[in-house]
């Protein structure tokens, strides 16, 4: 089969007939940057649109009376959907790629967003969240499949790329939402729907690029190294990482979601001048988001994964007795530190399972999108009963968790 010219298409990639000779051939050649970049700012727009419906949450709390529980709804709403659907989206693909698929995904945030922009009702809020939501379950997995398919054998660092898209993506919802839709309200939302079609087209390019690269995906299996664990520190492993993914979501959750009503509520700063505040936390996340693929390349991901969770308690218990301007720099080394693990638990997790790329990373993904929408609702509903300071309270103890990295194995290869 003959492939298409595309700008996407990396210069020296060639059909391999095994997974060694493919594995080499693209370590030589290096990642394929155009693709990289194309991914990453997919995701970037992916997540822009993601996070402006936790941007617009005082917004729908003030005009429909929502409490702080069905505000916890409305993420769970959203990335429920995500968390059921991801770890399906993976499997399907690891065993049927589908090129287009992310084409099919983003429209349904085209109208998940759409539909947010015109919904008088709570339960069409709620149908809105979860169309975006779908978009994203679809996004994940087989979007991190195709950023390390382009990594050139530097997987902490194209899964970095990936991430940086995303975690900048995140960051700019509250600073459009400050400047768009608090000025000009709900139905302001459907403007972002262009953002929608442009990541559409960008992707479909992409998708180009990666259906010729689907014909040489059928490879011999890979022979297991000698020093590779068992199945049963694997299995041991994984859960482990589902663990500290859980201490390091959980916490990022509660920020992004309620971040807001705190300094609201203790320091009585307006909506806008709190939405600024949480893009700092945001905009601190998504570099070291960057940060810790690389790092993980170089130094190994165990070293990088003990030190972004356990990093970060300090911080994180500094953070509720902290005034105004100490809670901004605080968040900002709590979003350097402990956003830096994601790339590392990925790729570990994907080195766990070789050749379940898309169901690994569409389980952790997943599990992160649910431990948020949870999170959000169980700490929403802990919110009335007590206090958002109280929230804070007990999160500061989450990075904690990270003492379980001890349990994880070296991997060949690991910890250079």
């Amino acid at each position: 089969m003959n492939k298409p010219v595309s700008s996407f298409e990396p210069a020296q990639a060639a059909p391999l007939k095994v997974a060694v000779g493919k594995g080499l051939a693209a370590r030589a050649a290096g990642p394929a940057y155009l693709v990289l970049v194309g991914i990453s700012f997919s995701h970037f727009l992916n997540d822009t649109m993601q996070s402006l419906i936790a941007s617009v949450y005082p917004i729908l709390k003030e005009n429909y009376a929502l409490d702080f529980a069905q505000i916890g709804l409305i993420t769970l709403a959203f990335q429920f959907t995500a968390s059921l659907l991801q770890p399906v989206v993976g499997h399907f693909t690891d065993r049927k790629a589908q090129p287009f698929s992310l084409v099919i995904g983003m429209s349904s945030t085209f109208f998940g967003l759409l539909l947010l922009s015109v919904a008088r009702q709570y339960t069409v809020i709620l149908i809105a969240a979860a169309l975006v939501g779908l978009g994203s379950a679809v996004f994940h997995p087989e979007s991190a499949r195709i950023a390390r398919l382009a990594s050139g054998g530097r997987y902490g660092f194209a899964q970095s790329v990936f991430q940086l898209g995303g975690s900048f993506g995140t960051s700019m919802g509250p600073v459009l939402a400050a400047l768009i839709v608090v000025p000009f309200g709900q139905p302001s939302i459907a403007w972002f729907s262009s953002i929608a079609f442009v990541a559409i087209l960008v992707l479909w390019r992409i998708g180009q690029w990666y259906k010729p690269q689907i014909a040489v995906r059928k490879v011999a299996p890979i022979d297991r190294h000698p020093e590779a664990p068992s199945g049963r520190r694997v299995g041991v492993a994984l859960l482990v990482l589902v663990a500290l993914l859980f201490s390091k979501q959980l916490y990022v959750s509660s920020l992004s979601s309620y971040y807001i009503f705190y300094l609201i509520d203790r320091f009585e700063v307006p909506t806008r001048t709190a939405q600024i505040y949480l893009f700092i936390f945001l905009a601190a996340n998504a570099v070291g988001a960057f940060l810790g693929g690389p790092l993980g390349d170089r130094f190994g991901r165990r070293i990088v994964i003990w030190f972004s969770i356990l990093g970060a308690l300090p911080f994180t218990l500094a953070l509720p007795y902290a005034g105004l301007h100490a809670s901004a720099v605080l968040t900002v080394f709590i979003g350097l530190i402990i956003s830096s693990t994601t790339s590392s638990i990925i790729v570990f997790a994907q080195e766990l399972v070789p050749h379940r790329f898309g169901m690994i990373s569409g389980v952790f993904f997943g599990v992160a999108f649910g431990i948020g929408g949870l999170g959000a609702a169980v700490l929403g509903k802990l919110a009335d009963h007590t206090s958002i300071g109280f929230v804070y309270q007990v999160c500061a103890f989450l990075p904690a968790i990270g003492l379980l990295a001890a349990f994880l194995p070296k991997l060949p290869g690991d910890g250079r």
